[in-house]
């Protein structure tokens, strides 16, 4: 059963050009572990990569309903790629005891676009 689901869009701006806005920006809104896989990429994959984790981080807190804020925060979710297919996973998020999470990242020109479906994990029968 679906709990709920998020959709975003951003235009990337010019901004990410500046090397000090970037690392500011990524540090922000990175994990631990997002951070190391950014430090990795060449400029214009880390721009991509960026904004693909911000817009996604921002459709998960419209799915969660909260939005980015006091119960919500960017650190608090956690998306890495699947180490067989690459595909951006939900990988810490709040809820997960309780949700199943999907996520999907789509770039095309200047725009990054996100999706993010959260379900309702089903009861396990105890007798």
């Amino acid at each position: 059963m679906i709990y709920g689901q998020g959709i975003d869009i951003q235009e990337i701006s010019d901004k990410f050009q500046d090397d000090k806005f970037l690392d500011n920006f990524s540090r922000r809104i990175l994990t631990s572990e997002e951070l190391k896989l950014f430090n990795e990429y060449k400029k214009k994959r880390k721009i991509d990569y960026l904004m693909g984790r911000f817009s996604a981080k921002e459709s998960f807190s419209k799915a969660y309903g909260t939005g980015i804020g006091k119960e919500v925060s960017f650190k608090d979710i956690e998306i890495l790629n699947d180490e067989t297919t690459c595909k951006p996973q939900l990988n810490k998020y709040p809820g997960s005891d309780k949700l199943n999470g999907s996520v999907s990242i789509s770039h095309s020109g200047k725009y990054v676009a996100t999706l993010v479906i959260l379900e309702k994990k089903k009861e396990e029968n105890r007798s």
